[in-house]
């Protein structure tokens, strides 16, 4: 039996997305928090709590583009030219955010909220952007003869944008469980509450989405309420359901900490999920497989021997740094 390469690192690009959407979403939304916590004490505890991980993070987004980049070049070339307006705002929102994480610390109490106001930009920014960069790929990209077939701004429409405000709450509610985990009170008893108001928020920005895309999509529509795709998708909205509950109840039990934290990632994970059986197979919506947009088997098979080493060894550092960084992170005590 043949082992089907294309669908070996299709798993693989998947991974590298979800991880990083566990890893660099929290830290995101840190960021995006910035405006709910005015003390300056508070702000600090937020960035101290992400600083020691942030960059590791980013790992996978570097990996997940590799990837791309090597075992689907067309999917590739066409995503970099189809979205290149809001994937390079992404990039300069990561730039302003990694810059203020180092700056804000050293600069004198004058430039402190230029600083701030930079690191919770970049956040928003990249965050917004990474969500009208999905609603676009969900949506359909124009492919004629193997090239990108439409314009600069066609990423451009209501339903990306909805994409992108989804997103912002979603890494909100990560950052705001993140710090039930790692903050103390009264920054940790203000994340409660704030958790349990997102919460709402999100579960109806699911609801829109998953009206608003069948109804766009007539593929999308077909593959939902025809089966099989039924009964592969019925376990996520009654998981969303359970998720919920079990987040906004222990959201208020102030002896819990981290299990706020991973039924949020729960909640993303199905989000990602639904998404995922929505457009499956296709790299490309709606005519582009990724057998398709596969390159030549050698060069798959070449690349993942390099997989094979390097992914472990981003495991374990990344293990090893979160382990090292464990624990509550007390005010006026940090990485920096």
């Amino acid at each position: 039996m043949a082992i089907d390469l294309s669908l070996i690192w299709f798993a693989i690009i998947i991974f590298a997305i979800l991880m990083y959407i566990v890893m660099d979403g929290f830290d995101l939304g840190v960021g995006i928090l910035f405006p709910l916590v005015p003390d300056a004490a508070g702000r600090d505890v937020m960035v101290n709590s992400v600083a020691p991980v942030w960059d590791g993070n980013e790992t996978w987004l570097v990996l997940g583009g590799a990837a791309l980049f090597g075992a689907f070049p067309l999917a590739y070339a066409v995503i970099i030219d189809a979205l290149a307006i809001p994937l390079t705002l992404m990039l300069i929102g990561l730039i302003f955010r990694g810059v203020a994480f180092e700056f804000r610390f050293k600069a004198p109490a004058a430039h402190r909220r230029f600083w701030d106001g930079a690191f919770l930009g970049g956040s928003l920014m990249a965050t917004f952007c990474q969500g009208v960069v999905a609603g676009a790929v969900v949506n359909g990209i124009a492919v004629s003869d193997r090239h990108y077939a439409g314009g600069p701004f066609d990423w451009l429409n209501a339903f990306t944008l909805f994409c992108g405000f989804g997103l912002v709450v979603a890494y909100g509610l990560l950052g705001a469980t993140w710090l039930i985990a790692k903050a103390e009170d009264p920054l940790a008893r203000q994340m409660r509450r704030l958790t349990r108001g997102l919460l709402p928020v999100l579960l109806l920005t699911f609801l829109v989405i998953s009206l608003w895309t069948p109804l766009a999509q007539p593929a999308v529509a077909r593959r939902w309420f025809s089966l099989p795709g039924f009964w592969f998708l019925l376990p996520v909205p009654l998981m969303v359901a359970a998720f919920s509950l079990l987040l906004w109840r222990r959201a208020t039990d102030s002896q819990v900490n981290i299990q706020p934290f991973l039924l949020a990632l729960g909640l993303i994970f199905l989000g990602f999920a639904g998404l995922g059986i929505s457009i499956w197979p296709h790299l490309i919506p709606p005519h582009v497989t990724l057998w398709q947009a596969a390159a030549p088997a050698a060069s798959q098979r070449f690349m993942l021997v390099g997989a094979l080493i390097i992914i472990p060894v981003i495991l374990g550092y990344t293990a090893w740094s979160y382990w090292v960084f464990r624990g509550k992170v007390p005010s006026g005590e940090g990485y920096h």
